[in-house]
């Protein structure tokens, strides 16, 4: 984990593995909690989720990710009362994916390059898609937020896909048993 400070000002850790380059080729399950857990996206009624106007804009938002982001597929995805589950798939054919060298070069005149991400990895997409939910929602009169970070996890085999698309297809109906849940 990086120690560095921006202009000496306080810097959260970041969340992300430090050995890993998040614009690697490879499957990325990623979760995004709505602010305080507050349930915008709609409610699970009948072990079946009904999309609120929030849900419906964090749904297509997310199925619009391929179209702003070239070597981006989706796997299973899923919209909850307070959070949403999904899988990424980067598979851009230019990135060199067998070596652990990936780290930038410093950049004395542009400190900021630095500490932001770069173009087509995991937390740009990330970020573009909580803007864009965002931005929508608010254009459109509702109350919204997100939680400020998001969770991810390195898809490692084929096994382990299919345990994490499984969980993502059967979390409504898994609902009051998810870890999320508050009513």
């Amino acid at each position: 984990m990086s120690t560095q400070k921006f202009r000496n000002k306080y810097r959260v850790p970041s969340a992300r593995a430090a050995w890993w380059n998040y614009g690697w080729n490879g499957a990325y399950f990623i979760t995004i909690c709505t602010k305080n857990r507050l349930h915008y996206f709609g409610a699970v009624e009948n072990r079946k989720m009904n999309l609120a106007n929030c849900g419906v804009l964090a749904d297509v938002c997310w199925q619009e990710i391929p179209n702003h982001s070239k070597y981006v597929e989706l796997g299973a995805f899923v919209v909850m009362p307070n959070h949403i589950h999904g899988i990424l798939i980067l598979d851009n054919p230019a990135v060199e994916t067998l070596h652990a060298t990936s780290l930038r070069p410093q950049s004395p005149s542009n400190p900021m390059a630095d500490i932001s991400p770069m173009a087509g990895t995991v937390s740009t997409i990330i970020r573009s898609y909580k803007s864009a939910v965002t931005r929508h929602a608010h254009r459109l009169g509702f109350a919204f937020d997100w939680q400020t970070r998001f969770h991810d996890h390195i898809i490692r085999n084929d096994a382990e896909f299919q345990r994490i698309n499984d969980y993502i297809e059967n979390n409504p109906y898994n609902w009051p048993g998810d870890k999320f849940f508050i009513r």
